[in-house]
Order: C-alpha cells, then sequence, then structure tokens
C-alpha cells in the first residue's frame, strides 16, 4: 500500500525505463537470428523477464545482466529446442500473442499459459488467423484463451485483414509468416505500433509496408543487431500527464520513444491545451527519439476516437484522469479494447474516477467525462487497481492533483512496466515516503 497526498509541482529531469514493446521483440527476433544481438535500454520489467525466460526455455542462451544490457546468442530460424515444461509467459499478453506465432512454425509441440488473467484474455484474435495459416493451436480449455497447445504443422501465406488494429495480433501472424510457404499480407482497419516491422526490416527480412497494410516473404536468416531501446512513451506519458495537471510543474523526460504509431498521448494532450515541448529529435536504431519538456497547463475537453486510438491504448486511463481536471466535456471511443486489457479498464477507471469526485459515465467503448476544476475538483480515496499496472500508476497521477490521500492498494503491480515508478514519482514530486 502506498499513500499520495497531493503537490506542489514536478520539478527536474527523469529518464524512464526502456521501451516495453521493443525489449519483448529484441528477445524474440534476437532468439531466431543468426549470431549475437545486444540490446542496451532493455526495460528489466517482469513482463520482459518472461519473454527472456521463455526463450531460455527453448536452449537460446541469453545473457542478462540484470540491468539494461541484454545479450542474445540467436539460434536461428530453426533452432529453437522443444522446451521440457510449459511456457509461462507471467502477465505479459506480448509474450503470448506474439511467441504463439512464432511458435506455431517449430517441428516441437509447446504450450504457453500465463498467470490468472492471461489465462482469461481473448486469444481467439490470434487463434483465427493462424489456424487460417494452417497452424495447429487449441485452448486447451476449449474457452479460447490459454492454455494454448501449439503442435508442428505446415504453414502458408494468407491475405488477412484484421477486424482489429492490435500490434500484438499483426505482430503474431508476422512471426508464423517467416516460416509459411508464400508471402502474407496483413491489413489493419488502422495503423497499430509498427515496431516488429522495423526490427523485421533491419534484421534483414523481405517485408514492405504500404499504409495499413504490411506484407512479409519467408526468407532463410534474420541477421544480428545492436539495438539501443528509446524510453518508453507509455511510462513517460505519467509524468507527462502529472506535470500537465499539477500546478507549478515543469519537468523533462529525456530519450523517449516518439515512433508516431505510439505517440498518439502527445498530439492528444497537445489538442487538449497541454503545454509540451519535444526537442533533440533523433533516430536511433530506426525509432524515432527526442526529450520532452513538459510545463502546467490549462486542458480542455476534446473527443478522441477513430484512428488514433490504436497509438494511445495503454495510455486512455492517464487521459481520463486528466480530462477529469479538464474544462469541458472529453468524449473517448472506439476503444472497446480496453475491456479486455489486463483489467476491464472501462469499469475501473470509471468506479476510480467517480469515488474520487468526477463526473464520468462509462460506455461500451469509452468514457464521457465533464470536467471539473479548481476547488471542485478530484479528492483522495482507496483505489481499485486490481493488480492492473497502468490503473495503479494512472492514479498515482491523480493522487498528486487531489485534495487529501489516494491509496493505491497494490503498488507492485508497477513492476510489469515500469519497476522504479514511485522512485521517480517522489525524486520529481517529493511527496511519497
Amino acid at each position: 500500500m502506498i499513500e499520495i497526498s497531493k503537490s506542489n509541482g514536478l520539478r527536474g529531469r527523469i529518464k524512464v525505463p526502456g521501451d516495453k514493446s521493443i525489449s519483448h521483440r529484441s528477445v524474440m527476433l534476437g532468439a531466431i537470428a543468426s549470431g549475437v544481438t545486444r540490446v542496451s535500454g532493455f526495460l528489466n520489467g517482469a513482463d520482459c523477464i518472461s519473454t527472456i525466460n521463455c526463450f531460455r526455455a527453448m536452449g537460446v542462451d541469453i545473457e542478462f545482466d540484470g540491468g539494461t544490457g541484454v545479450k542474445i546468442h540467436g539460434a536461428g530460424l530453426h533452432g529453437l529446442k522443444a522446451p521440457d515444461k510449459v511456457l509461462d509467459c507471467g502477465n505479459s499478453g506480448t509474450t503470448t500473442r506474439i511467441m504463439s506465432g512464432l511458435l506455431t512454425g517449430q517441428d516441437f509441440k509447446s504450450t504457453v499459459t500465463g498467470d490468472a488473467s492471461i489465462r482469461k484474455r481473448p486469444m481467439k484474435r490470434i487463434m483465427t488467423p493462424l489456424k487460417e495459416m494452417g497452424a495447429d493451436i487449441i485452448s486447451a480449455d476449449g474457452n479460447d484463451c490459454a492454455p494454448l497447445i501449439i503442435s508442428p504443422s505446415k504453414l502458408h501465406g494468407i491475405e488477412y485483414r484484421s477486424p482489429v488494429a492490435s500490434a500484438q495480433v499483426k505482430s503474431s501472424i508476422l512471426m508464423a509468416a517467416l516460416y509459411a510457404e508464400g508471402q502474407t499480407v496483413i491489413t489493419e482497419p488502422a495503423l497499430s505500433r509498427d515496431h516488429t516491422e522495423l526490427m523485421l526490416s533491419a534484421m534483414g527480412a523481405d517485408i514492405t509496408t504500404n499504409k495499413t497494410s504490411v506484407t512479409i516473404k519467408p526468407g532463410n536468416v534474420l541477421y544480428p543487431q545492436d539495438i539501443t531501446v528509446p524510453g518508453d512513451i507509455s511510462s513517460a506519458a505519467y509524468f507527462i500527464g502529472a506535470a500537465l495537471i499539477v500546478p507549478d510543474s515543469d519537468i523533462v523526460i529525456e530519450n523517449v520513444g516518439i515512433n508516431p504509431t505510439r505517440a498518439g498521448i502527445i498530439k492528444v494532450f497537445r489538442d487538449m491545451g497541454g503545454d509540451i515541448e519535444l526537442t533533440g529529435e533523433r533516430k536511433s536504431a530506426g525509432e524515432m527519439v527526442a526529450d520532452v519538456r513538459v510545463k502546467t497547463s490549462k486542458l480542455h475537453g476534446i473527443e478522441i476516437s477513430g484512428d488514433i486510438i490504436p497509438t494511445l491504448i495503454d495510455e486512455l486511463p492517464l487521459i481520463a484522469v486528466a480530462a477529469a481536471l479538464s474544462e469541458g466535456t472529453t468524449t473517448i471511443k472506439d476503444a472497446a479494447e480496453l475491456k479486455v486489457k489486463e483489467s476491464d479498464r472501462i469499469r475501473l477507471v470509471t468506479e476510480n474516477l467517480t469515488a474520487m469526485g468526477a463526473d464520468i459515465e462509462a460506455r461500451d467503448d469509452g468514457f464521457i467525462i465533464n470536467g471539473r476544476v479548481g476547488t471542485s475538483g478530484l479528492h483522495g480515496t482507496v483505489i481499485e487497481d486490481s493488480l492492473d499496472h497502468r490503473i495503479a500508476m494512472s492514479f498515482s497521477v491523480a493522487g498528486l492533483a487531489a485534495e487529501g490521500v489516494t491509496v493505491i492498494s497494490h503498488p507492485e503491480c508497477v513492476s510489469i512496466s515500469y519497476p522504479e515508478f514511485y522512485r521517480d514519482l517522489r525524486l520529481t514530486s517529493g511527496i511519497i515516503p
């Protein structure tokens, strides 16, 4: 349990942990490359450690220094070995879905599972296209959830029009396509994050993109890379949001990845009136990076919907918190995906903000939030986080702007993506013991 009180302002310069999405992919693709992939800035969080453990179980030699350095001795496309145990993905949906696609192309049988949350999350979205490719993948309990049992099969390329814009779905298919006969084309309703495409291209895969479509042809070799992982914009988002809503704040978050498929949070907060400056924009290992300076701002409500949703789906709980302290009405829609994350985030955001005094209405695909500012703002309460790291961090930010004390019941859950979150929050805001 952590108690958070109102802050007098966030100050200073910080670096957030490495990007979780890129860290996962560096291990998965490094494991099937031919040679040694060296990674710096790796996220030492529980989800990414789950990925390392799964590939170690398949015979991949991975040296991890316990900090941000990882060396992956790639086994090649066809060098993975049959695990002698069930592959446990912990709480990581990314590991579960993307690795399952890769496993459909192996010549051994495997079982993939995770914690109680993972065993409730929908896997049909990857099973459907993988089965179209010829994969032998079944849900052990017959409920389209993990555990997933994957047996050897002969794969063929497909043209797949995905009903959801999901990088996990797209990446799962791309992994399988490396082992399929013929090319595979995936088209999304909107462009989801493209880290897999960028890394595959850098490693020599025959892959091309055109708007919301990606085409990949199978190949024989992926070449190892030296990968520098930028700071995770999903982690930086909490300090961006906090600095915007807490009076007298002025902070700089260094070396943040601003990949356009991930940086919707910057556009939305700017559209709401946020004072956000990007400096030193540069490219690192194919990814755009910048330092982000944020100052307290007077925010106003907007509508958030459509193609921008996939670029900020993980940040929507935080945006809802900021909207509750903005002038006017904010409408968030086209975000039904929030209900099938680590928790039902539509329910938790609505219930927790209501408990803090916000005027918020849940919808099937989002929220309507009537902002309250000044003396009619938020007040502290005990937050139901359901062990969801993004809920815990979003409402920690809310606590910095609320009157009274806000209690985060399970602060340890932030280790999934940001183990040092409360240390960094204390350093910038000075309010957490």
